[in-house]
């Protein structure tokens, strides 16, 4: 990804944040036990594993925002979907929790961090944690049936950030895959989600 925000697109807030991670772990308190297997739209992930790359990646950033080492990525996302009591819907609030503490720390935002897309402002770092909150929980809510509901202003600025995003990069490079066609009407969370490679 790019290590500057894209031009015009205003720094995600802690409030968007919040609203964005409070969903997604509305969708993942509500995996009932027969779901965690059950095929999301990321091919090679199963809800539990999904889940988990969340909680990883919350982890992850919460460490970085606090100026400390945030370990390797793997082993977060390994941590996250097997939860310290093998609960990862309680491993993933307390990931939620953890990162909301650590950006509304004094000076956490206007920190360099170092995520796995490389070194980068914290406020870059936001519009990448908001859009994985956004994005993964469209596929919890996918693969369990349940719709999602995020604040739609949130969603079509991460969908305008996405795009921008998506515009300085060589398509080698994409972490994603290729976009899919939407209608032009469909929800901000739908085209949100096929920019990145869905199919709503």
């Amino acid at each position: 990804m790019p290590t500057e925000k894209p031009a015009m697109i205003p720094t995600p807030s802690l409030d968007q944040l919040s609203e964005a991670a409070e969903e997604a772990d509305r969708l993942v308190a509500a995996v009932r036990p027969g779901e965690w297997d059950a095929p999301t739209p990321c091919a090679d992930w199963d809800v539990r594993a999904l889940v988990g790359h969340l909680t990883g990646g919350n982890r992850h950033l919460a460490a970085a925002l606090r100026g400390g080492a945030a370990g390797d990525a793997r082993n977060n996302a390994r941590v996250g979907a097997e939860g310290d009591d093998g609960d990862a819907a309680a491993a993933h609030r307390a990931s939620v929790d953890d990162l909301l503490a650590a950006a509304r720390a004094p000076g956490a935002l206007e920190r360099t961090v170092s995520i796995p897309f490389g070194t980068v402002p914290a406020a870059l770092a936001l519009h990448l944690r908001l859009t994985e909150f956004l994005v993964h929980g469209w596929d919890v809510a996918r693969a369990t049936g349940r719709p999602p509901r995020f604040p739609e202003p949130v969603v079509e600025q991460e969908l305008a950030f996405g795009r921008a995003a998506l515009a300085q990069l060589p398509p080698e490079r994409r972490p994603f895959a290729p976009s899919q066609p939407v209608r032009d009407d469909a929800p901000a969370i739908d085209r949100l989600a096929a920019l990145l490679g869905r199919r709503p």
